[in-house]
């Protein structure tokens, strides 16, 4: 099989390019992007992956930072070896990551404004006659009894505190118009 023409072009040296540069951006661009902020403000680009998380008090291999337990026999003499301890230089890294640790976490779920409106509009005409909502005209998907109480339940677990407002409110329009 015939090689496809100009593929075989002589490759001409470029002395125009500046090749320190060319490599050591090369080299920057293949560091790893360090995702946490908090360790990105604190790296040392000069200083090798150890020597930086040792400086900031984090283990690189956890299996050895935390040490194993294994039962010992009675053979066996305790030998405690006695370790350098290493020296944290940069200690507000670690206080800032615990920090943040220790914040609650944010709930990013929510349910759908439809969803919220469906189910309100479906307790406020029908209670807690499932079989009635099943039949209703705005049942647009066509829910079982059993798939509107789940969605209900659903609406409940998520906004607890909305929920009983919302059926105390309805109980109240019951009572004025009584």
């Amino acid at each position: 099989m015939p090689k496809a023409k100009g593929k075989n072009r002589r490759r001409k040296f470029g002395y125009n390019v500046n090749r320190k540069r060319l490599n050591r951006n090369a080299r920057r661009k293949a560091a790893p992007k360090i995702e946490c902020s908090h360790i990105r403000h604190a790296w040392d680009r000069s200083k090798s992956v150890q020597q930086n998380l040792a400086e900031m008090g984090l283990a690189v291999d956890p299996n050895r930072a935390v040490p194993f337990q294994r039962k010992v026999t009675a053979m066996e003499v305790d030998v405690k070896e006695k370790k350098p301890k290493k020296i944290v230089r940069k200690p507000y890294v670690l206080n800032d990551l615990e920090e943040e640790a220790s914040l609650p976490e944010k709930k990013g779920n929510t349910l759908s404004r439809d969803l919220i409106d469906y189910v309100r509009y479906m307790i406020e005409n029908h209670g807690e006659n499932y079989k009635a909502m099943a039949r209703d005209e705005k049942n647009y998907y066509q829910d079982t009894p059993k798939q509107i109480k789940s969605k209900i339940n659903v609406y409940k677990r998520f906004y607890p505190e909305e929920f009983q407002t919302f059926i105390d409110s309805l109980q109240k329009n019951k009572m004025e118009v009584e």
